[in-house]
């Protein structure tokens, strides 16, 4: 009996039938339309077609299978299938949940913490326009960023030429100006000019004065040879100027022109004073901090300004000593020991988002605290332990021994607060203003101890019997009225006086401000003294930092031959060496 195999040279020849049957039924199909004839014509082509296919490639395909170059190139065709499918999923998913992760050093391509937190208090949108021709590729990265941590924020670029009507209501008059538009409000941001880029620092600024709705003023007193801040000498410039960007208002005080400082006063900034204050000055200075005021005290070596008594009520005392950094850290700065570097910083609102950041205090004094009742004071600054304190000689010389043991770390700057009392409260619900010296009885209870004192016994024990004898009143509504506003004052904070006090002025002057954290500890000071408790207290936006190398001409040669001359012939004599040595 034939097996199946001995017919199956026959049966491939199905393929002849089967086309014939498709081609007859394609061609009736379309001469006389699919009916019954051209149907039954195409599907018995197709079965024999497909019969004759299997029978002709069966064995073919067994054989195709097998092969080893067949089962090498599958398995790389599904391993790059494979990764295709894995790589999209991969793009799917980023762009589904967008994450970044910047490795820059200076984090160039995120936003700084106080960017962030000023966007996490936006509640209202707000708008950025930018009215260039041209759109910068790195903005619009910055940009985009602000739109990620608050979707409120949103930005478009205006080409000036383009929309003039858009440009007439924002007044622009030269491209490259920058508005933020807030409501009915438009802030000028920046005027880029020259490939200018957007400044983070000055954008996140006008966000805050956007955010804060108050008007603080800083006055910078003046009148004991403090540095000035008009820009006429080095002085405060660059730090009065930031203040400004911050939506401080800086003016100047005098107090012997004003005997008390004005009630608009946030913060008075006693910023490097060399002569000393009168007693009247002195006087009005603790007013103010006993109305809950704000005071920075910068205060150089080698100077008194006579501060001694107010700095005493608070527990503050000034080494006269200058203290040196023998670690070497003053060398990388330029300025050697007597630049302390500080890397260490208290925990506090000012310091707190520093971490292991730089500040350096060219010529500083440490400060020495002792602990007062009701006062609460936090080291800000701290030196290296490698550091010690040397004495100045009267004619201006410092006895430094190299032999002494070092005495750090020192205290370079502190930040002091007390609770003041709470005003009284009026039946219509407002406080009165108390008297300088009421606030402090009511902080001192020997005050209070000995003010009940001076009543003797005998009229003690009358006042109990005569308040024995009478009923109890009942209590009318004017009394519940007054006693529900003194609890709903009850509720409000407790003000406070605050004083931040740093052995050293140099460090904010100008030059010396835009390095390092050295901005950072002065904004953030003034920042903290004027209750900007709701504001941000951190580091500023970042800037890119300069690692252009300058050569001179003969660098710039010496570099030429050594890449052009020298190291290829030193490879070409090395060659031929090596040739020889293989001859």
């Amino acid at each position: 009996m034939k097996t199946f195999e001995t017919y199956r040279k026959y049966l491939k020849f199905l393929l002849w039938p089967g086309l014939a049957l498709t081609t007859a039924g394609v061609i009736s199909g379309a001469l006389g339309g699919l009916t019954l004839l051209p149907t039954g014509l195409l599907l018995g082509g197709f079965v024999l077609l497909g019969m004759g296919s299997w029978f002709a490639g069966y064995y073919s395909l067994i054989k195709f299978w097998r092969r080893r170059s067949t089962q090498v190139g599958t398995n790389a065709l599904i391993a790059t299938v494979a990764m295709l499918v894995i790589l999209g999923l991969v793009n799917f998913l980023g762009v589904r949940y967008s994450a970044r992760l910047d490795l820059t050093e200076n984090q160039l391509f995120s936003l700084a913490p106080q960017s962030k937190e000023v966007m996490n208090r936006l509640s209202e949108p707000v708008k950025l326009f930018i009215f260039d021709t041209t759109q910068n590729s790195l903005d619009k990265q910055l940009l985009q960023s602000y739109r990620r941590q608050n979707s409120l924020f949103s930005y478009e670029y205006v080409d000036p030429f383009a929309e003039p009507l858009l440009s007439q209501q924002f007044e622009v008059k030269a491209p490259g100006e920058v508005y933020l538009e807030v409501g009915e409000n438009r802030l000028l941001v920046q005027q880029l000019s020259g490939g200018e880029r957007l400044a983070e620092r000055q954008l996140t600024n006008r966000l805050e004065q956007v955010v804060s709705n108050r008007t603080l003023t800083a006055y910078f007193l003046q009148g004991h040879g403090e540095y000035k801040i008009d820009g006429s000498e080095s002085g405060f410039f660059q730090a009065a100027d930031s203040l400004e960007d911050k939506n401080y208002t800086v003016s100047i005080l005098n107090l012997a022109e004003t005997p008390e400082p004005p009630e608009d006063a946030s913060v008075i900034v006693v910023a490097g004073p060399r002569q000393e204050f009168f007693e009247p000055e002195i006087k009005a200075l603790e007013t103010y901090l006993d109305k809950g005021g704000g005071l920075l005290l910068l205060i150089d070596p080698n100077t008194d300004p006579k501060l001694d008594r107010l700095l005493a009520n608070w527990g503050i005392t000034l080494d006269e000593r200058l203290v040196l950094d023998t670690s070497g850290g003053g060398v990388l700065l330029g300025f050697g020991p007597a630049a302390p570097l500080v890397t260490d910083y208290g925990e506090h609102p000012i310091t707190r988002d520093f971490g292991d950041g730089r500040s350096f205090y060219p010529v500083a004094r440490s400060i020495n605290i002792t602990e007062i009742p009701g006062v609460a004071a936090t080291p800000l600054l701290f030196t290296n332990p490698q550091s010690q304190a040397e004495q100045i000689s009267d004619s201006g010389e410092l006895q430094f021994d190299p032999s002494q043991p070092p005495e750090g770390p020192f205290i370079l700057g502190v930040a002091l607060s007390r609770k003041l009392a709470a005003p009284p409260v009026t039946s219509e619900g407002e406080t009165e203003d108390i008297p300088p010296d009421h606030a402090a009885r009511s902080n001192n209870p020997e005050t209070e101890a000995v003010a009940s004192s001076e009543v003797s016994p005998e009229a003690q024990s009358d006042e109990a019997e005569v308040k024995q004898d009478q009923p109890a009143a009942e209590p009318d509504a004017a009394a519940i009225d007054e006693n529900n506003s003194a609890n709903s004052a009850s509720d409000l904070p407790t003000p406070e006086a605050r004083l931040v006090v740093i052995g050293n002025a140099t460090f904010s002057t100008d030059g010396l401000f835009e390095q390092q954290l050295n901005g950072d500890v002065f904004l953030n000071a003034v920042s903290w003294l004027g209750r900007q408790d709701d504001a941000t207290l951190s580091i500023r936006p970042k800037e890119i930092t300069n690692r252009r190398i300058v050569m001179t001409l003969q660098q710039q040669l010496a570099v030429g031959a050594l890449a052009l001359v020298i190291l290829p012939l030193i490879g070409f004599i090395g060659a031929i060496v090596m040739w020889l040595r293989r001859r």
